[in-house]
């Protein structure tokens, strides 16, 4: 069975709303290479409305900038909606009817790992039903101001188990977390 992780940059305050204004500072090779190990690691990416829009504007226009805009472009995308209709765009196939029940069916599939990009309403849906395997925060040594705080829309406690932790020269840090059941 594939596995689905989340991965999302947060600044130290856990605001994660539009990180392309706070993160690229302290983007260097080394972060780098981990972000590319990741969505290399995928052969398929879940997403939101809210991602699915903000990443398909910035990333369509990236085609051929360089490998990584690439993979990001290439790879198939499953969006989860209440307000898009299809045909999608950008690769991209809009999830119909039970959402659980659509990404149960993509987690059977066979292939590498399912990225999600983000913190928002769809992943406390697919954690609710046990579809998260692992949470990865990557932690930028930033405070900012503003909302989209991660897991702010949580409705019950989120138990993790620290699976490890990676440190960058930047004072980016990497928390990989594993979703626990509730007690």
């Amino acid at each position: 069975m594939r596995k689905i992780i989340t991965s999302t940059m947060i600044s130290l305050n856990g605001v994660m709303d539009n990180p392309q204004n706070w993160s690229f500072d302290y983007m260097n090779d080394e972060l780098m290479k981990y972000v590319s190990d990741q969505l290399f690691a995928a052969d398929a990416l879940i997403m939101g409305r809210e991602t699915f829009d903000g990443f398909a504007e910035a990333w369509s226009s990236r085609a051929g900038a360089d490998a990584f805009a690439d993979r990001m472009n290439a790879l198939p995308k499953y969006v989860a909606s209440r307000t898009l209709s299809e045909p999608l765009t950008w690769n991209s196939t809009l999830l119909k009817g039970d959402i659980v029940e659509a990404v149960k069916q993509i987690k059977n599939e066979p292939g590498q790992d399912i990225l999600q990009y983000g913190a928002g309403e769809l992943t406390h849906l697919l954690m609710q039903h046990g579809l998260v395997d692992e949470v990865r925060l990557i932690v930028f040594p930033i405070a900012v101001g503003g909302t989209g705080h991660v897991f702010e829309k949580l409705t019950a406690n989120a138990r993790m188990k620290l699976l490890s932790v990676q440190s960058f020269n930047t004072g980016v840090i990497a928390q990989h977390y594993q979703p626990q059941p509730a007690k």
